[in-house]
Order: structure tokens, then C-alpha cells, then sequence
């Protein structure tokens, strides 16, 4: 075979590919992709949707004596509160450091941190 029958084959199977992939077929050659789109969106956008909803409401709930860890790993206990930022008591030698409210990461409540000890 030569390098043009191989071309000459390639192109009548593109043309017969695209003659029977048109008018009928729009919505049934659509329909993978829908699905496709459809589970994304159920096992990965709502799923993370979820979360950060969750986020920012632990975000809007934290107050004075919250046990909290940041995304640095810092475990610290809230001293006070800001627009956007927190001061942080951090053990063991009391240092006081400021963070952003962005960089909690989880919460301990001062009564969750005492009935469990």
C-alpha cells in the first residue's frame, strides 16, 4: 500500500463518519457528554460544594476559648477575634500569634476540649 491509498482510505472513513453523525443524531450523540457532565457534578462539584458551605460556617460560628488547629498545623486557643483575623494562644510558652480566619482548619470547642480529657 502507498502513502496515498492509506490518505484515500482515512478520508472516505472521515466522510462517512461525518455524513452519518449529522441531522438525526444530535441529540443521542449529545447524550454521552450529558452523563458524563452528570457525574462530575455529583461525585465532584457538589460533594466540594458541601464542604466549603460546611467551612464557612464553622468560619462564622468560632468565638473566645475555641480550641482550633490551622492548615500550618499550629493547635492554639482563640484569645480574641477580628474582621479577619484571629490571636491565637499557643502553648506552651503562651505565645500569642494573629492568623487569618481562612487558615482554621478545624475546631474543638473549650467543652469538647474538657469533657474528653
Amino acid at each position: 500500500m502507498t502513502a496515498q491509498t492509506i490518505l484515500m482510505g482515512i478520508r472516505g472513513g472521515l466522510a462517512l463518519w461525518l455524513q452519518s453523525s449529522g441531522g438525526g443524531m444530535g441529540l443521542l450523540g449529545l447524550a454521552p457528554l450529558l452523563f458524563i457532565f452528570a457525574i462530575f457534578y455529583f461525585l465532584l462539584i457538589l460533594p466540594q460544594q458541601r464542604r466549603q458551605k460546611k467551612w464557612h460556617a464553622m468560619l462564622g460560628e468560632l468565638k473566645t476559648g475555641d480550641k482550633i488547629v490551622t492548615s500550618g498545623g499550629l493547635k492554639g486557643t482563640i484569645i480574641s477575634l477580628k474582621d479577619d483575623a484571629l490571636t491565637l494562644r499557643v502553648p506552651p510558652d503562651n505565645l500569642k500569634l494573629e492568623i487569618t480566619r481562612a487558615s482554621v482548619v478545624s475546631v474543638t470547642t473549650a467543652e469538647e476540649g474538657k469533657s474528653s480529657s
